[in-house]
């Protein structure tokens, strides 16, 4: 999978990209920033992806790290979504 990735580098910085600007809106987003400052850190986060890119060229599981660490924020999402349901349904019986 390592050799699949480092021979298709788009595909691998597209996916570097879409899972830490994921990470980013889910962690690290308070509130809404003016666009111009929303432009400016997709930038960096772009120049910061390709650094990510040669280091999973180089053979570091990047995209796999990133890979599970959206999915444990998905299971943390479905874990509260439970836990909102559980309580809704214990105050209706109330």
């Amino acid at each position: 999978m390592q050799q699949w990735f480092a021979d298709h580098m788009l595909i691998s910085y597209l996916l570097i990209f879409a899972f830490v600007a994921f990470i980013f809106n889910q962690v690290f987003r308070v509130q809404k920033l003016p666009l111009l400052k929303e432009i400016i850190i997709h930038i960096v986060m772009a120049l910061g992806c390709l650094i990510l890119l040669v280091l999973q060229i180089d053979k570091l599981p990047i995209i796999q790290c990133l890979f599970v660490a959206v999915v444990l924020m998905f299971m943390v999402r479905i874990r509260y979504f439970v836990e909102g349901r559980q309580k809704k349904k214990h105050q209706n019986m109330s």
